[in-house]
Parts: structure tokens; C-alpha cells; sequence
């Protein structure tokens, strides 16, 4: 993870000083639970706790890396540096387990903790885009498909849209906490030979992780994928508004922009840019982020019982992945709440085409007489095209039109044009429970 969009918050829970942290945790529980069970002598685990209570975990890293040079496997090195701690009693350490015990359930530790501040965060981001839905909730603005100007819409809509995804994005990031919240203490292969089903209950209860009901040698890795495929979701969903607000940035749209500090510069050369980099930076760490699926996907099939072609990618994903995402979810916050509205703007790009895009009210309003629906299609692209071409409003096309004069009287064409393209938008944000 570079230091760049690397937040400490996330970044530190990640950090082999934790991981080993965990690590003890898991081996004092184990040890805990297998005195209670009279498994091993009395007075085991007192022993151990006490020795390792002040334990400086930044030095234990450094011996126990210094181990795994010699041993070329990060848990005996740092079993042999647990064991050289706390002395006689350290031999029923890791009774019963097989590595990935210990790997696979500090892995949800780790992945809850730093799972919990991600959800925490989105929550305030979630508040932010809950905050400008209310703000502009009847404040009209064109709508776009294509890029082209359809309808006119309620700009408060466009951050309802994103309230309503970020939440759904939520929901499911709850659901991949509970997927990872798993974690396994059935040893070699997975059968229980040496400890029981029961045991793993126990020790697993207390650290507040639920057992995987048929483990193999490790904990599945669709768990883990279905994780990533939630943060790539909701990377998308970021970067669905932050392409928003770029596309509404644009010089000659400039309706929306994000938050420029009075000290920043836009470009090198040209003193006069205001470019929507925090946006684009949004878009660019998205993709980055849908990269890491790819291998979570595909360390779902192991061999056999397991293998670790898997170990070695996740040491990069989990945590990258997870940091990454706090950090753009931080950033989306920050655009969110400094996000500058061009209300004029707004209303003179409503302004400026005309009033063509009344278009479907007319092709309704002539269905409603009776006219096929092909017919009236073609009557209401004639006139809605010279609109456009020539710069003339559409009303005044309509009531100037031999065709359409038969069909309708000036009043029905004036109510026509007075169509309330935001009437039912109340009834959208009930759905919601805003006003």
C-alpha cells in the first residue's frame, strides 16, 4: 500500500505488529480453553499470559522475521519465538492446530476490524449524500441519456440515486462482514483428529467469530471473493457519481464542480484550470479495486484440502483492497460536502436549447386523441427536430402547425406545456422516509 492513499486508521490494523498481536490472541484462547477442557496441565495458560502480557509486538516481529529466514515459514518462526518467551509451558502452544487455525482466524479478525471502520465511514458519507438529496430536492435540472438532454429532472434525485445505492452497497457490505466473521480451529485437513468440533466452538466463541461449518485445511475462499466482489460493487457505485460530477464539470456544461482549494493549482502550464482531479482520482482507484477480484475469485479453487497459491496474493489484496476503499470513500465524502452548485448555470443550460424536450408530453397528448402511437411519434419528431435546428420554442412550432391545429385548441397546448416533470418526486423520496 503506498503512503499516498494509505490511511493509517485501516493501514495499522494490517500491520505485522497486529497480525502476530492476533495471532497470541488465538494461541492464548486455544490454550485457555484446552486447561478448562483438562486437555493440558493446570496452570498452562496463567503461565503463558503472564509472559506475554507486556510483550513489545514490534520487537517479537523483528525476532520472529529473523526465525523465518532460517525456517521459511512465518508460523513456526514465530511459534520458536513464542515458545523462546514464555519457556516450559510454551510446548503445548499450538496443540492440536495446523497453521491455518491460527492464519485463517486472525485473517477475520483482521478483516472484521478494518470491514467495521470501512461501514463506519460510508455511513458519514452516506449522512453527506442524505443531506444534499434534502437540499435539492425540487431544484430542476436537465436530464441527460447519451450525454444528450432528455428531460429535466431534480438534482436532488441525482443524489438520491446515490443515497439509495451507497445504502444497498452497505446492506451487502453487512452481509460480506458476516461471510468473513468466520474463522477455524479443526487442524490438519480439517477433521477434528485432535480437537473437537466442540473445542473450536469455545475458542472461537470468545473471539467473537463463528466456525466454519466444514472447513477443509482452511476457511473457503468464497467467503473472501464474495468480500471482494462488494468492494468492487461499491468502487463502482463511487465512481458512478464521481463520472457524474466530472461530466457536469465540463466547461461548457458547467453546472456542478468539485471542491478547489484557494491555494490549489489546476495545471502547470494553464493557471486558469480548475480540473476535477479528486473525481478522476475516485474513477482511477475504482478500477484499481475491481483488479483485486480477480484474484480473490480465483483462489477459491485450491487442491484437494489446500494448498497456499492463495497465501501470497491475499498479503497484498485484504489489505490494499480494504484501505483503498476507505480512502476513496473518505475522498467521495470530502467532494460531496465541498461540492459547488452552478444554480444559474443550471437554469440557463435549461434555458438555453428551448423547450423541445417537452417532446413526450406531446406524443402522449396525441395518443390520448386517438392517433397510433407511430404516427404520433413521427408528427412529434418533425416538429421537436425544427425546434431544435432552428432555435424556436416548441410551443410555438405546435400552435403555429396546420397538423397539430386540427388535433388540439391553444388551451390544450398551453396545459400540455405546463407538464410538471418533478410532480411525483415527493412520492420517490417517501420510499425513503425523507421529506
Amino acid at each position: 500500500m503506498i503512503e499516498r492513499y494509505s490511511i493509517p486508521e485501516i493501514r495499522d490494523i494490517f500491520k505485522e505488529e497486529n497480525k502476530y498481536k492476533k495471532w497470541v490472541e488465538i494461541e492464548l484462547t486455544h490454550l485457555q480453553v484446552l486447561e478448562e477442557e483438562g486437555l493440558i496441565p493446570q496452570g498452562s495458560y496463567s503461565e503463558v499470559a503472564e509472559k506475554v502480557k507486556d510483550i513489545d509486538y514490534v520487537e517479537f516481529a523483528k525476532r520472529a522475521k529473523e526465525i523465518e529466514k532460517e525456517v521459511d515459514h512465518d508460523v513456526i518462526a514465530f511459534l520458536i519465538a513464542l515458545e523462546e518467551r514464555v519457556g516450559d509451558k510454551g510446548r503445548y502452544l499450538h496443540f492440536g492446530l495446523t497453521s491455518s487455525d491460527v492464519v485463517d482466524t486472525a485473517n477475520a479478525l483482521i478483516l472484521k476490524e478494518a470491514l467495521e471502520k470501512v461501514i463506519k465511514e460510508l455511513d458519514s458519507l452516506i449522512e453527506e449524500v442524505k443531506k444534499k438529496a434534502v437540499e435539492y430536492k425540487y431544484f430542476p435540472i436537465m436530464g441527460r441519456t447519451h450525454g444528450v438532454f432528455a428531460e429535466p429532472t431534480s438534482l436532488g434525485l441525482k443524489f438520491l440515486y446515490f443515497y439509495s445505492e451507497l445504502l444497498r452497497a452497505r446492506s451487502r457490505l453487512e452481509v460480506a462482514l458476516n461471510e468473513i466473521s468466520v474463522g477455524k480451529i479443526s487442524g490438519a485437513v480439517g477433521n477434528y483428529v485432535y480437537l473437537s468440533p466442540d473445542i473450536e466452538e469455545k475458542i472461537l466463541k470468545r473471539l467473537n467469530l463463528k466456525p466454519e461449518r466444514v472447513s477443509t485445511q482452511i476457511v473457503p475462499r468464497d467467503r473472501h471473493a464474495f468480500m471482494m466482489s462488494q468492494i468492487a460493487i461499491l468502487a463502482s457505485s463511487l465512481e458512478r457519481f464521481a463520472t457524474e460530477i466530472r461530466l457536469l464539470q465540463r466547461t461548457e456544461v458547467n453546472e456542478i464542480m468539485e471542491p478547489f482549494g484557494k491555494g490549489q493549482r489546476g495545471s502547470s502550464a494553464m493557471p486558469h484550470k480548475r480540473n476535477p482531479i479528486k473525481s478522476e482520482r475516485v474513477c482511477g482507484l475504482a478500477r484499481l479495486l475491481r483488479g483485486y477480484l480477480i484474484p480473490a475469485l480465483e483462489n477459491i479453487p485450491l487442491w484437494h484440502e489446500r494448498d497456499i497459491s492463495h497465501s501470497s496474493n491475499e498479503r497484498y489484496i485484504f489489505e490494499d483492497a480494504l484501505c483503498t476503499l476507505f480512502y476513496v470513500i473518505r475522498l467521495m465524502k470530502g467532494i460531496v460536502e465541498g461540492l459547488v452548485v452552478n444554480r444559474e448555470k443550471i437554469e440557463e443550460n435549461l434555458r438555453k436549447y428551448g423547450d423541445f424536450y417537452y417532446s413526450q408530453a406531446l406524443l402522449l397528448a396525441l395518443v390520448k386523441k386517438g392517433l397510433p402511437r407511430k404516427d404520433a411519434y413521427e408528427i412529434v419528431k418533425r416538429v421537436s427536430h425544427k425546434s431544435f435546428d432552428e432555435g424556436v420554442s416548441l410551443r410555438e412550432i405546435v400552435l403555429s402547425d396546420a397538423e397539430l391545429g386540427k388535433i388540439f385548441t391553444p388551451q390544450e397546448i398551453d396545459e400540455i406545456f405546463k407538464t410538471d416533470f418533478l410532480r411525483n418526486v415527493d412520492e420517490v423520496y417517501r420510499r425513503f422516509g425523507l421529506s
